[in-house]
């Protein structure tokens, strides 16, 4: 339950032709404080509820817990989040042995792609495709929780 991850931006939308799946993504937190976030999720035709714990000193990981939920169930919950849900569609890459998630940010976060590549520890490398950019790993801003009520447009 320990997630390991670094963040990166997307320096064109070359993904796109490599993109082996994509998926609408609507989502909003019932809590975004930094010591936990809870997140509800429609993605695609599933429901998801998610815990995840405060990141670790490098802010390359930190606790999450998943659960799937019914559809219905993720819709009634969106709607007692906070402000600012979050409209994204997610492209999923082959890089290697790994997969990498490709968001593509709409309404008030028009405009930043960003990408994610889960890891099995902290210093594994992976193979960086040519439209991977500046890491992003610690840069709180980039955090799905702050992004709902810091869009990027106000940056």
């Amino acid at each position: 339950m320990l997630e390991i991850e670094r963040k990166f931006l997307v320096t064109s939308e070359a993904f796109k032709t490599e993109a082996f799946t994509q998926n609408r993504i609507k989502q909003g937190y019932l809590s975004s404080v930094r010591e936990r976030t809870v997140r509800v999720r429609i993605k695609g035709s599933k429901g998801f509820l998610t815990i995840k714990g405060i990141s670790s000193e490098s802010g390359l990981s930190r606790f999450e817990w998943e659960k799937e939920i019914p559809v219905d169930e993720a819709e009634s919950l969106l709607l007692l989040c906070e402000a600012g849900v979050i409209d994204k569609t997610r492209f999923e890459v082959k890089a290697g042995l790994h997969i990498i998630e490709i968001d593509e940010f709409y309404g008030d976060n028009e405009g930043l792609i960003m990408a994610e590549i889960e890891l099995q520890y902290e210093t594994q490398s992976f193979e960086k495709p040519i439209w991977l950019g500046e890491e992003v790993t610690n840069d709180k801003r980039f955090y799905n929780a702050y992004l709902s009520t810091n869009p990027f447009k106000n940056w």
